[in-house]
């Protein structure tokens, strides 16, 4: 047996605390600081993402992970000029995998503040150099480069955390945990997601590009590890909305669209101007513009709270300006982990620019979901498999 110490579990009185196995060695290496159990379970959860999604695409792959759901995941294509500006990287050199980073991080910085990020390939200089950056917990990754190992290092006063997985770890094929002194037991989910699975398609338009394709398996993928009931937005190569844990299907879809929205909505030429102050912190802007985009922002221009963030008074976005902007959005995918009860779902799907869905079926309304699709157009397919994740 091997085992690692912990500080404690998920809470400072929960003791004693450690990660082990009954036999073999961990297949892990702490190369700096001294992850926690939530770290932990975000990384195990984390890896097993971006090995999947790399499998799937071929792509370097990462995501951001909080509290055992991630806030966003991505390939590593290019940033257009548009995205770097947005997420803070204009003048940064990137490789592949930063890039699959930077956009991973990017779909939500709110919920990435103090994030743990998951690398599908070695970590290199440009994505250590983001990293350093931003507000985070710690990374997994297959292996680091000397220098960026020694830039991590670096980060947290020198506390940042920094594990190495064995890309070569296979799990065990039955899976345990315990909840209330009772052992549960249950087979690892083996399910492969890949392109084959969309080949039903069930509505009118079956129209489904290979990008959309890729962007239906990178939110399938994304789900497989998201708390249920979960949806995901998802595009160009990265998740742009992920709605985690809600008891309702369509609360799933409207938080996670409301995500995407906001997403849009940084890419508004009002709010790519805003005359932020000289020095102002990247978590800082992250949450003043979180606030200009919202509807209390008028509230705050009367506040005069404006004046710590901004040179000069913004203009307000108006509503009417936020509507017809998040309208000119298209090409969105939708990934659900269970079947739309309703045709609701796409209603909302449809309002954020969806026009592809992937969803198991088996619903006793699939029928009225098939319509809803026809209504606009949009193409749908049956996986015939649900991915919840507990």
């Amino acid at each position: 047996m091997t085992e690692l110490e912990l500080k404690y579990g998920c809470n400072p009185n929960q003791k004693p605390a450690r990660i082990f196995m009954d036999s073999g060695e961990l297949p892990i290496k702490v190369l700096n600081g001294r992850p926690g159990y939530i770290n932990f379970m975000d990384a195990f959860n984390s890896w097993q993402l971006v090995r999947e999604l790399k499998a799937a695409t071929g792509l370097p792959s990462a995501a951001s992970f909080k509290h055992v759901s991630p806030a966003g995941a991505a390939v590593g294509t290019p940033l257009s000029d548009v995205e770097r500006k947005i997420y803070f990287a204009e003048d940064m050199d990137l490789s592949p995998i930063a890039c699959a980073y930077v956009k991973a991080r990017g779909a939500d910085r709110l919920c990435s503040y103090g994030d743990w990020a998951a690398l599908s390939d070695v970590c290199d200089a440009p994505t250590a150099r983001y990293l350093a950056m931003e507000v985070s917990d710690g990374v997994i990754a297959p292996g680091y480069t000397d220098e960026a190992l020694r830039i991590l290092k670096g980060k947290r006063k020198g506390g940042y955390n920094v594990v190495q997985m064995d890309p070569d770890y296979v799990p065990r094929s039955i899976e345990r945990k315990d909840v209330y002194g009772i052992t549960f037991e249950q087979g690892r989910n083996h399910f492969e997601i890949n392109e084959a699975l969309l080949e039903n398609l069930v509505t009118d338009n079956r129209d489904l590009p290979g990008q959309a394709k890729r962007d239906l398996v990178l939110a399938l993928i994304t789900l497989k590890y998201t708390q249920s009931n979960s949806v995901c937005y998802t595009k160009d190569g990265q998740a742009i909305g992920v709605g985690a844990g809600q008891q309702s299907r369509i609360h799933c879809t409207r938080l996670a669209g409301n995500k995407a929205d906001n997403w849009l909505l940084r890419q508004h030429p009002k709010v790519l101007s805003l005359p932020f102050v000289e020095g102002i912190r990247r978590p800082d802007r992250d949450n003043a513009i979180d606030v200009y985009i919202s509807d209390e922002y008028e509230d705050v221009l009367a506040d005069g709270v404006w004046q710590n963030t901004f040179k000069t008074r913004p203009e307000v976005l108006t509503a009417a300006e936020k509507k017809e902007w998040i309208a000119r959005q298209s090409g969105v995918s939708v990934g659900s982990d269970a079947f739309f009860p309703f045709g609701d779902n796409v209603e909302r799907a449809r309002k954020s620019g969806v026009q592809y869905i992937a969803q198991p079926g088996g619903s006793i309304r699939d029928d009225h979901v098939i319509d809803t699709c026809n209504k606009y157009g949009i193409v749908m397919a049956f996986t015939g498999m649900r991915l919840f994740h507990h």
